[in-house]
Formats: structure tokens, sequence, C-alpha cells
């Protein structure tokens, strides 16, 4: 499972003209990507460390508070794209990018996990056309990728 996290001062989902999810900030957006080889650990994984990741600023200016330690909102929106094979030829394939019948209980799952973290949770629509509007604060933004999470630490026996 792929994720890429923004840290945002603020953020809104839009789709067709509908407000789908809104969050004042400080918050985060979490694009999500869920790949053919995801399961219910690596849902579990990624929700764990988002909520958990220290990357809001304290009273010294240091990146040392989670989302959860802000009170802050999250913004969960399907994205297979994070999923491209891009290395052969111009136009990117999705092959790794897991079917909707996969894809849309693993992407509720890990929203339902997250709400259990974060207080205020809100998502786009699965498989929307979507418009995406946020204020990258600082930009803070990196990728994150269950398997990582997977392996040993260095320096922990395996």
């Amino acid at each position: 499972m792929l994720a890429m996290l923004q840290r945002i001062a603020r953020g809104r989902v839009t789709s067709e003209g509908e407000l789908l999810a809104e969050c004042p900030g400080p918050g985060l957006l979490v694009l999500l990507g869920v790949t053919t080889e995801d399961e219910e650990e690596d849902a579990l994984l990624l929700a764990d460390k988002i909520a958990k990741l220290r990357i809001f600023s304290d009273e010294e200016g240091k990146m040392n508070r989670s989302v959860t330690d802000v009170g802050g909102g999250v913004i969960i929106v399907s994205q297979f794209t994070l999923c491209a094979a891009y290395r052969k030829g111009n136009r990117p394939d999705y092959l790794a990018a897991a079917r909707p019948e996969k894809a849309v209980p693993l992407y509720e799952y890990f929203t339902a996990l997250m709400r259990e973290r974060v207080g205020e949770v809100s998502t786009g629509r699965f498989g929307a056309d979507m418009q995406v509007e946020i204020v990258n604060d600082g930009p803070v933004t990196m990728q994150l990728d269950s398997n990582v999470l997977k392996q040993p630490k260095k320096g922990t026996p395996t």
C-alpha cells in the first residue's frame, strides 16, 4: 500500500461541484494507492505510522508532534496512479493497482483505522473524478510504502 502524505494548512475535495471532504487545518492529505499485493496488514501498518508520524512543529519549531497531538484532521483520497509503472515507454501502466473489488474494501478498512486513531477524517469518493485543493504546509510531503514498514529495522535481529 502506498501513501503520498502532505501536511496541510487546509484542504478540500470536490467532485462535480459537490463538497466531499474538508479539513480546515491543520491536518494531512493522504493520497492512498492500493496494490494487487496489499492485505489488511498493509492498511494497519500505514494507519499506525501516519497517525503517530511527528511532522508538525512544537513550540520550538521542531517537527515533534503528530496529527493526533495537534488535533488535526485527515483527508483520504484514493489514488491508483501512485501504483504506476513508468520505466518502459511514455504511457504509464497501472497493472500493480488493485482492482476495485479488492481496493475498495482495503481503502475503507484503512479509513476506518484512521478514524479510530484521528478525530476528524473525511474522504473523497473512490473512483470519482475529484478536484483536490490544498495549502501544503511547509511544504512537508513524503512517500510511505507499507512494504518498507514490513522490513526489519536496522540493528534488529530478524
